[in-house]
């Protein structure tokens, strides 16, 4: 093993953080320890792949944590990459078994497409949620019927049994805020989506007092993108930015469009969005007055 191998096996408390990141963020972290690992021995991706029989393009998705590992391609790597202490082997496998573990998302997995099953874990691992929504009020603070009313218009030949299990599968996202070691949750709400009666009038009304009993959360921070602001940066649509307590694991922005979704991790381009959420909160109104703006919202609906 040389030199510089050792500083790739995680500290203790790196470790816990992997532990509690859920299967979705372990399968990231370790396909960056991997790739890190063979850039710094010199190791191209044809010659990595070719030893564990694979593709460039199957050794990318890994590297990139996009698809599940197998014990025996990581233990074939590792002899590759010369890592033959039995302790740091191990640490890597039992990355590789938590990497595989079922997300507790799987239970629903007959209520979301396959491009969102990302987005569930990454939200799971999540220390820092931002979203600015435009349309409707976000997922995670959305009551039971008026997240029925945006399934419903969004699948609206779906069977009753099909829009329950995608009620479910939204309730449960949203115990996280409340959990131990709850993330911080940052939303900027434009005003079109709290002016909108989805669902009718009372259930409407029932959102907007849900808004205004959630912003009291510590951890949440609500601001309302008000009409007479009038254009902004992020007019393109919704955006979501996770950021996660791992040191190495990138900012990650998911944008979601109608039949699938992106996941922008490169650099300059999630400081793009970054910026962009930055100049929102500016010209939004602040979270104190916010709330007052939901009480008057209520009141004239």
């Amino acid at each position: 093993m040389t030199a510089a191998q050792p500083e790739l096996a995680p500290s203790g408390s790196e470790v816990l953080n992997l532990q509690r990141g859920g299967p979705t963020v372990q399968r990231i972290m370790l396909g960056t320890r991997l790739r890190r690992l063979r850039e710094s021995l010199g190791i191209t991706r044809d010659t990595a792949a070719a030893s564990i029989r694979a593709s460039d393009a199957k050794l990318c998705r890994m590297e990139l944590g996009r698809v599940g590992f197998k014990a025996r391609d990581i233990a074939d790597l590792l002899t590759l990459y010369g890592v033959q202490e039995a302790d740091v082997r191990q640490e890597y496998l039992d990355s590789v078994r938590r990497a595989n573990e079922p997300g507790w998302w799987r239970a629903y997995g007959d209520a979301f497409p396959s491009w969102f099953e990302q987005h569930l874990g990454l939200e799971e691992a999540a220390s820092l949620i931002r979203t600015y929504e435009v349309q409707f009020v976000p997922g995670l603070l959305q009551t039971r019927a008026y997240a029925e009313a945006v399934v419903r218009l969004g699948h609206p030949i779906a069977a009753p049994e099909s829009v329950q299990r995608r009620v479910e599968l939204r309730m449960t996202r949203q115990a996280l805020l409340t959990a131990p070691d709850a993330p911080r949750l940052w939303v900027v709400v434009d005003e079109a989506a709290l002016r909108r009666p989805l669902g009718g009038r009372d259930v409407m009304r029932d959102q907007l007092a849900h808004l205004i009993e959630t912003a009291a959360l510590p951890n949440v921070t609500l601001q309302v993108l008000p009409f007479h602001v009038g254009g902004h940066a992020a007019a393109g649509g919704p955006v979501t930015i996770l950021r996660f307590p791992v040191p190495d694991l990138p900012d990650v922005v998911y944008l979601e469009q109608l039949s699938s979704a992106l996941y922008v991790d490169k650099p300059e381009e999630v400081d793009h969005y970054l910026s962009v959420m930055d100049r929102l909160s500016l010209v939004a109104t602040p979270a104190a007055d916010s709330v007052a703006f939901l009480e008057q919202v209520l009141r004239d609906s």
